[in-house]
């Protein structure tokens, strides 16, 4: 999963058909196919049936298709996570996830399927590194809109008030190798706004950024993906640190910067990803 492409996570009602179709024509990552707050009451019984059957139906391609279903302790929720396992879906995703034992409570469940868990709570964001740590985890999406109202926060310059929470969980999700999804941008006609966001989250390590609308999709992925500068600095670098090993030197220098091995494991990062990017057939 480390180089897998996750620029772009697009909720979708699991509920409205058309809305399921387009998503196939959609250049995301990663589709969140959702049962829970895009979904009426009275429409959630039925939208598992709907989504089932797009989901059979496919035409997907190689987007990664996560279904995000109610909480455990909603009337919903365990009847969604069983419903799930029939689903040709490559993981779930579990809301407000408070600490490990709400994972394994849907490992009861879903067995060896992959989990993801929405990181939105206070208590969640406490426990991160132990929810990160859990075998089935294998991604957070951060809920920074739950998060914001559990906090009481006030909209503020560069989310200051929720830096400390997004660093938490990605500080946890970096050390156990789980992918990090930064929180939707409510505002989808601000592309500047959007813009901004997506570089900040980018910058402060995250795989990609959760989307509402289909409209945000190519600014997401452009924003998180390597840039042509980029690039061409991670193969120069490569080539003159070879250069410099062949000397018996153990750094190069590549625009007046001193390189080294750490920086070279960045640089075949960002080569890898761009691979996958453009391997990445939607």
């Amino acid at each position: 999963m480390t180089n897998r492409p996750f620029r772009s996570a697009l909720y979708i009602p699991g509920s409205k058909d058309r809305a399921l179709d387009k998503a196939r024509g959609l250049s995301v990552d990663a589709i969140l196919f959702d049962l829970e707050d895009a979904v009426a009451p009275d429409e959630k019984v039925a939208a598992r049936h709907t989504l089932k059957e797009a989901l059979y139906q496919g035409g997907y391609g190689n987007r990664y298709r996560i279904v995000r279903i109610n909480a455990l302790d909603t009337e919903w929720g365990r009847d969604d996570a069983a419903e799930v396992l029939e689903m040709d879906c490559d993981a779930i995703l579990l809301p407000k996830v408070n600490s490990p034992a709400d994972v394994d409570a849907l490992v009861e469940i879903v067995g060896e399927m992959k989990i993801w868990a929405m990181m939105e709570t206070p208590l969640g964001v406490i426990n991160a590194a132990a929810i990160a740590a859990h075998p089935s985890v294998e991604g957070f999406v951060l809920g920074t809109n739950d998060l914001a109202k559990d906090l009481n926060t006030r909209k503020a310059a560069r989310r200051e008030p929720l830096l400390y929470s997004l660093q938490a969980c990605l500080l946890a999700a970096k050390a156990h190798g789980v992918i990090a999804i930064d929180g939707v941008y409510n505002a989808f006609k601000d592309e500047a706004g959007l813009a901004e966001e997506c570089e900040q989250g980018r910058d402060m390590g995250f795989d990609g950024k959760s989307l509402i609308h289909p409209a945000q999709v190519d600014i997401a992925n452009a924003a998180f993906a390597p840039t042509e500068a980029e690039i061409d600095l991670a193969r120069r670098q490569i080539a003159a640190f070879d250069e410099a090993m062949k000397a018996g030197q153990g750094v190069a220098v590549v625009d007046g910067r001193i390189v080294e091995n750490l920086h070279i494991v960045t640089a075949r990062a960002t080569l890898a990803k761009a691979d996958a990017i453009a391997a990445l057939d939607h």
